[in-house]
């Protein structure tokens, strides 16, 4: 699972889950005969780690460093996605209760 780039991340919902530690990709439903490689090329087929053509510890510091900031980017993305998500999720039962509250003082 490490070689794909998986760490066990585990909750009480989900006891099997593994997130890639790179693009965040989380994957869960995981059985004996699963290729991890397999299964996260399939998922996440844009991942720059599974894309990588050498070990990790082959790398140069410049790649690492262009690797890792690929990585803060994948992060960031996912975060500001939820932000948005969530702001997007507030304005809705916003927009709901101004409606409720302009229509039922009429």
């Amino acid at each position: 699972m490490a070689e794909a780039g998986f760490l066990h991340t585990p909750s009480d919902n989900s006891p099997d889950i593994a997130k890639c530690f790179f693009c965040l990709k989380e994957l869960e439903g995981w059985e004996p005969e699963d290729d991890p490689l397999a299964e996260h090329k399939s998922h996440s087929p844009k991942c720059s780690f599974i894309a990588l053509e050498k070990k990790v510890e082959e790398l140069s510091v410049e790649e690492f460093l262009k690797l890792e900031m690929q990585r803060q980017t994948c992060i960031l993305k996912k975060v500001t996605d939820q932000g948005i998500h969530n702001f997007e999720e507030g304005a809705v039962v916003s927009r709901a209760a101004i409606i409720t509250s302009a229509t039922s003082e009429q």
